[in-house]
């Protein structure tokens, strides 16, 4: 009974997510328009996010900078470049933080306050809504 309890809860916290990108737009990740980085593969962004990579490819430093939690907007990306949805986010990031392995990245209060900051600071990297793009920043990966 249990397992038929949570099965139907899981099937439906999947189709909420499914319908939260049905209706979301798409977003791009980016970085400050100084920036030597070009465009990125959604298992590298993964990987940076996930703190499995502390470089951009070409070697520099790269930092994230996440959405709040709880945000559409994080939700969709990192169930667009990684296929985590926000419980096996919040599990993944209790074991590494648990283990002293990493922490998660920065959060800061929505697209306007990512981008100001990945704009000043070539090491950053975060996503927003495409249509807050602005020539501070430059869009490195569009995710659906």
């Amino acid at each position: 009974m249990r397992l038929l309890r949570s099965s139907r809860l899981l099937a439906a916290v999947l189709l909420a997510a499914c319908a939260g990108l049905a209706q979301g737009g798409d977003l791009v990740v980016i970085v400050s328009a100084r920036s030597q980085v070009g465009a990125l593969r959604p298992e590298q962004v993964a990987a940076i996010f996930l703190a499995q990579a502390p470089r951009f490819p070409n070697g520099a430093v790269a930092n994230a900078l996440d959405q709040p939690v709880g945000s559409a907007l994080r939700d969709q990306f990192y169930l667009g470049v990684s296929g985590k949805t926000p419980a096996l986010l919040k599990v993944y990031w209790s074991k590494m933080v648990f283990t002293g392995r990493a922490q998660p990245p920065r959060e800061l209060a929505g697209s306007a306050a990512v981008r100001r900051a990945v704009a000043e600071d070539p090491a950053l990297i975060g996503y927003i809504e495409r249509e807050a793009l602005d020539p501070s920043v430059r869009p490195v990966l569009l995710v659906h």
